[in-house]
């Protein structure tokens, strides 16, 4: 595994980490990737460990804080030597956000807790609206976190790359979660990893695999069980997005699968703003797969061009994207 500097906060992370939305299990509505297993996820969890796994990025709001309890328990006796990030803002997904300063620090409180840590290397804003980035009380309570040593870095996990940017320049934060992969390139085109460089700020980059479609594996008979957020897509978006991963592992010459997910992690890594990329891990062997694109390095500069070229004569959202 190969690692990087997460921006100016002088914390070291692995090129790939583990995005812990799916191992918070179902959740209400379509807000999830249905049910799981724990004993598994643990596994996944254990796994990613041993494959040089360093960065854990989760939510309270993944399971309603069952996320955050799995990592709690895996990384017993070895807190030290991982990066765990959290947000703050959403309990769970059937409340309203809250982003006020007593809600901030009791959900800090609590992830503590479940993490069974006593401090966490990065606090986000789970999709912070502007006028939360413009409050003085919001940025005071997190920079007490920071000094009574509760939080070693503080950002956000933003909506969307342009949101993203527009809270960069409005805040200056020391790390960014955005959406980046194959089929999203917006932070690239907006700007956005080029501030972030300026800004020597951290670029997390969500959904590399593009909620599973980049592997190539996903095809028009596939079902999606109850509760996985999929299924509330449109058609029209699936099938865009499986025909465009179909075009893009074969302009990358990798093969459905083990390849095209690796393919699809080793772009993102192909850019120096991206400190970490979280595609999401729900089996030990996702994790292997996963980890395998972080001792590889990033694509060849033909391979990337060969991406970029056909996000500029295609679109690849037919609805409003998503993120967690």
């Amino acid at each position: 595994m190969r690692y990087r500097s997460l921006g100016r906060t002088g914390i070291l992370v692995s090129e790939v980490g583990f995005g812990a939305w799916g191992i918070g299990g179902r959740s209400a509505g379509e807000t999830s990737y249905g049910e799981t297993d724990d004993g598994q996820s643990l596994a996944a969890l254990h796994r990613a460990l041993d494959c040089g796994i360093t960065f854990f990025d989760t939510s309270p709001a993944y399971g309603a804080g069952h996320s955050e309890e799995l990592i709690g328990r895996a990384l017993a006796g070895r807190r030290q030597h991982v990066v765990v990030a959290t947000k703050a803002g959403y309990d769970d997904w059937t409340r309203a956000p809250d982003f006020s300063p007593a809600a901030l620090q009791r959900s800090t409180e609590a992830s503590l807790r479940r993490l069974q840590t006593d401090y966490l290397d990065v606090l986000q804003l789970h999709n912070p609206p502007s006028e939360v980035l413009a409050s003085n009380d919001v940025r005071q309570t997190l920079e007490r976190l920071l000094e009574v040593g509760k939080v070693r870095a503080w950002g956000i996990s933003a909506k969307t790359p342009q949101t993203a940017l527009e809270a960069l320049q409005m805040a200056g934060m020391a790390v960014i979660q955005a959406n980046f992969n194959m089929m999203d390139v917006r932070a690239l085109t907006s700007g956005l990893l080029d501030a972030l460089a300026e800004h020597q700020a951290a670029f997390v980059a969500r959904t590399p695999l593009c909620f599973g479609f980049l592997s190539g594996t996903i095809d028009r008979s596939t079902s999606f069980a109850p509760g996985d957020h999929r299924r509330a897509w449109p058609r029209a978006q699936l099938d865009n997005w499986i025909d465009g991963a179909r075009d893009l592992l074969a302009a990358t010459q990798a093969k459905p699968g083990r390849e095209g997910a690796v393919a699809a992690l080793r772009f993102c890594l192909s850019f120096p703003a991206v400190s970490t990329t979280i595609p999401g891990i729900l089996r030990p062997g996702e994790a292997e797969t996963n980890a395998l694109a972080g001792t590889l390095g990033p694509l060849s500069p033909e391979a990337v061009e060969a991406v970029l070229a056909i996000n500029r004569r295609r679109d690849f959202f037919v609805a409003p994207a998503r993120g967690a």
